[in-house]
């Protein structure tokens, strides 16, 4: 029982891989609403738990090693991190503060939920948020929380499995089954999940052409 991968246009994914393979910037960090940049060009948020692997992800998903800070401290990313792609610009991906940390004082999380929260409702020019979900674990009901969040301000999202090559193939169809069945039920989330590990390469040709589809 293998887990399904979605499918793209062959060309979709070609135009993606020369997207993502051209010149890549981080741009600015903003702690508070005052520091955004301004909503020139469509943007693609990216969202998940603590130690989900965002960062190892962000760093596959665009051919660099180190344009997203991997750090094994959760909840280390509490701003959100805006990078440009393209030259002249396509379009921004935004690395937004992993949620779910347990060991974070009271007023950081109040700090985080108000920053994203208004965030995803103000801004206009977010095309579609990439929620991780852990492959090991399966939507966690701080994932839903977010999930919630995103289905309250009617931004449209994808979930995302991150360490794919940490399960048995029978045990990853089980969850990407399962994730999918949840996905249906959310009014605005993307039917298709997209399996990947940012170790060995999987599902990344196909969640470039996702983050492209979004914003063209």
């Amino acid at each position: 029982m293998q887990a399904p991968v979605a499918e793209f246009d062959p060309e979709l994914v070609e135009q993606a891989r020369k997207v993502f393979a051209g010149p890549i910037a981080f741009l600015k960090s903003a702690p508070a609403l005052q520091f955004l940049p301004d909503p020139a060009v469509p943007e693609v948020a990216f969202a998940g738990r603590s130690n989900v692997g965002k960062s190892s992800l962000l760093n596959a998903l665009t051919n660099r090693n180190s344009l997203a800070r991997t750090s094994v401290t959760p909840g280390r990313t509490q701003e959100l991190n805006f990078f440009d792609v393209g030259d002249p610009l396509l379009f921004r991906l935004v690395d937004m503060p992993g949620y779910g940390f347990a060991k974070a004082p009271k007023d950081v999380v109040k700090k985080w939920r108000f920053l994203v929260n208004d965030f995803l409702r103000g801004r206009v020019v977010l095309k579609r948020s990439l929620v991780l979900i852990d492959s090991r674990h399966g939507i966690k009901p701080v994932d839903a929380e977010i999930l919630d969040m995103l289905d309250g301000a009617a931004v449209s999202y994808r979930l995302v499995l991150t360490k794919a090559d940490k399960v048995k193939a029978t045990e990853l169809a089980r969850v990407l089954q399962e994730t999918e069945a949840v996905a249906r039920k959310r009014p605005a989330a993307h039917p298709d999940v997209i399996a990947t590990s940012s170790e060995k390469g999987m599902g990344i040709p196909e969640l470039r052409a996702a983050v492209f589809e979004a914003v063209t």
